[in-house]
């Protein structure tokens, strides 16, 4: 398996023109070697997940089976079997008489999601604050550094994985795996609707979030440091609604 995943070129194409991927998304899956069939399953769940996680296949939008065999240079029982297990996952859903589709962003869903996100990490931040573990303040401000060379160019994909970092580095502080594990189930949930929100504005802010919250746990503020994460991602609910009315197609009623 490995070794078939690691022939696929680019899951996603980083040098594509968006607006080549806007008038045809196939674009962003690129041609894969083959292998045994389990392998080449692995391959393209894999790649067909990160399009669509990457929202390069958005929501709500029909796949073409016969596209995506095409481009990436397969046969059509790899592509149904990855199909059938996106499906299990929540990104793809079975219409009858018509086909698969991306499926829509669920706002209840994220809703939910961000509600356990928040009850776990403002404690978690109200924890490291009373710390002040200095390993953990400097991890927390190279992190940011960086974070501050990516948004201004806007930098999307580089952003998003310095953001996630930065949550582990707090969860990771306090030791309580079985809080990190569920975290990182909601986060995983959440994925598709933080690359929707992933505006250069968007970036920009959660960079200024991002830093009010480390200056309160550098001063040692527990209840500052948990109004800056609770605050941080309330604005992520508040930009989803605003999305959801801008691009209804995207979402579920």
């Amino acid at each position: 398996m490995l070794a078939c995943l690691l022939e696929i070129k680019s899951v996603v194409s980083s040098s594509a023109d968006p607006e080549t991927v806007a008038s045809n998304p196939y674009v962003a899956l690129q041609k894969i070697r083959g292998g045994e069939r389990g392998s080449l399953t692995d391959a393209v769940e894999a790649a067909l997940r990160e399009a669509i996680l990457t929202l390069a296949l958005e929501p709500g939008m029909m796949i073409d089976k016969i596209a995506v065999c095409e481009r990436m240079g397969v046969s059509r029982f790899p592509v149904s079997s990855a199909l059938a297990r996106l499906a299990h996952a929540g990104l793809v859903e079975v219409l009858p008489q018509r086909g698969t589709r991306v499926k829509p962003i669920a706002l209840d869903d994220i809703r939910q999601h961000l509600f356990i996100r928040s009850a776990l990490e403002v404690e978690t931040v109200r924890g490291v604050a009373s710390m002040r573990d200095r390993a953990t303040l400097d991890a927390l401000a190279s992190n940011l550094d960086r974070q501050r060379s990516v948004a201004g160019s806007g930098e999307r994909l580089a952003f998003h994985e310095l953001d996630l970092a930065f949550h582990e580095i707090l969860l990771d502080a306090v030791k309580l795996p079985r809080v990190k594990e569920i975290v990182a189930v909601s986060r995983n949930a959440l994925d598709r609707a933080r690359q929707l929100l992933a505006s250069p504005e968007r970036l920009m802010h959660t960079l200024e979030e991002h830093e009010k919250i480390f200056e309160a746990i550098g001063a040692g503020n527990g209840d500052a440091a948990a109004k800056a994460m609770h605050d941080h991602l309330d604005q992520v609910v508040a930009e989803l609604h605003r999305s959801a009315k801008a691009r209804p197609d995207l979402f579920e009623p």
